[in-house]
């Protein structure tokens, strides 16, 4: 069987499982954890099944279990406080509603997956060592920016749960966390770019989705419509969003 085609039906069938458990049960607490275990599932199975063992596939493995393992961790400790995510408030009800939530997640694991897939197929790999040392700086860079950037969001709020971060690494970037990830996929692609021939090219789509993802579908959008509702009337707020950037780290601009 084709690799995309069994970590396709891999995701959905997690999905799938974790699905009917949260629409039986009403709850959200799987819902993020799902999304990391799908990730974490879909890559060891690539990695056991399908790859040689090559020390670049090892890399890359290494690379997206820790990203899975840390991304799964702080979304299921937070879910556990707050018990309820609310962008379900409308869908947790409807079968239809909440299941395409489920179908959507289960491409998207798919989608973002597409250059780990592709490079557990190859033989003979030979390692490129500037392709390689540029795209391990880059995930690695961004999976320590997105965790600090959580760390530091964490914290203040257990100090200040009604008032949003302006501090640390969220004084140069609205959504440090999310340009953090963003990162570790695109370095990922780097490391595998140099395989690449004709049509195999198309796996860039795996960072492209997930940058589009963030940035229009959810994680910013969604995050700067809930800020605007909550804080919107407030001083500081107007300020921070006229003096710092919106995604991309950058040097604070005083009005």
């Amino acid at each position: 069987m084709n690799l995309f085609l069994e970590i396709l039906i891999i995701a959905f069938v997690i999905n799938t499982l974790f699905f009917i458990y949260a629409f039986i049960r009403k709850t959200d607490v799987v819902t993020d954890l799902s999304y990391s275990l799908s990730f974490l599932i879909a890559s060891l199975y690539l990695y056991v099944m399908h790859a040689e063992k090559a020390l670049l596939q090892t890399l890359v493995l290494c690379l997206v279990c820790l990203w899975a393992l840390r991304l799964g961790f702080y979304l299921l400790s937070r879910i556990l406080v707050t018990k309820v995510d609310h962008r379900f408030d409308d869908k947790r009800d409807s079968f239809v509603r909440f299941g395409s939530f489920w179908f959507l997640q289960a491409t998207a694991v798919w989608i973002i997956l597409l250059p780990v897939t592709f490079l557990m197929g190859l033989r003979g790999l030979t390692l490129n060592y500037a392709f390689l040392a540029f795209g391990m700086v880059l995930s690695v860079f961004g999976l320590v920016y997105e965790t600090v950037a959580d760390y530091q969001k964490t914290t203040f709020k257990k100090k200040h749960p009604k008032t949003l971060i302006t501090t640390g690494l969220w004084a140069y970037s609205r959504h440090p966390n999310y340009f953090g990830e963003v990162l570790v996929w695109w370095g990922i692609f780097v490391m595998v770019l140099p395989y690449m021939r004709g049509l195999q090219f198309l796996v860039v789509l795996g960072p492209v989705f997930i940058t589009l993802l963030l940035l229009f579908v959810s994680g910013v959008n969604l995050l700067e419509k809930s800020w605007k509702e909550k804080y919107g009337s407030e001083k500081y707020y107007q300020q921070y969003v006229r003096e710092v950037s919106l995604f991309i780290p950058w040097k604070r601009k005083r009005s």
